[in-house]
């Protein structure tokens, strides 16, 4: 049977927004993370992280160095009761590589995630802190999405378009999630 998600930007949303080139062990968590994607898990929801690394196509660090990172955030997450179910990226610079379906606000790391994990989109939320995060959303018809205050999210929110609204940070988020889910349990 398919099962909602909740689809997770990475920077700037789950980590401090960084400097590059970032290094593993510079990563630090949003205050909240850990309880936020823990009350998602509890209410239900699988978690997926997907996140544009264009920092590889431009050289900017490693394919071994994303690595290090994303075992890192995993490692963080798995300590606060909330490892990813699945994380997905995309390694393209549209500058560089030309275009791709898999660069948010494309829907590919989304389409991946839920053939793996047979998601349900119309139960499913995108949370992010850029309006490229949120945006699937609307093309996969989701339940709806939330644009964090944290990381890009404070100069992003006046672009925000209609039925998507912006929230302080992952907690919040996570709280109108479970509310709203509650409310309505079908989507």
């Amino acid at each position: 049977m398919s099962r909602p998600a909740v689809f997770l930007d990475r920077s700037g949303t789950l980590i401090q927004e960084p400097d590059y080139p970032l290094h593993a062990e510079s990563v630090e968590l949003t205050p909240g993370t850990g309880e936020a994607l823990h009350a998602l898990r509890q209410a239900g929801f699988l978690l997926v992280v997907v996140t544009n690394q264009s920092g590889l196509a431009r050289g900017l660090f490693s394919e071994e160095e994303y690595r290090e990172v994303a075992t890192r955030v995993d490692r963080l997450l798995a300590g606060a009761g909330a490892r990813p179910d699945r994380t997905e990226y995309c390694p393209h610079d549209p500058r560089i590589t030309g275009p791709c379906t898999c660069r948010k606000p494309g829907t590919g790391m989304h389409l991946r995630a839920a053939a793996a994990l047979d998601i349900d989109f119309a139960r499913s939320w995108c949370v992010g802190d850029q309006v490229r995060d949120v945006l699937p959303a609307r093309t996969l018809e989701m339940a709806g999405a939330f644009l964090v205050r944290t990381g890009h999210g404070v100069e992003e929110a006046p672009a925000l378009p209609p039925g998507v609204r912006a929230v302080d940070d992952l907690r919040a988020a996570a709280r109108e999630i479970v509310a709203l889910t509650l409310r309505n349990p079908m989507g």
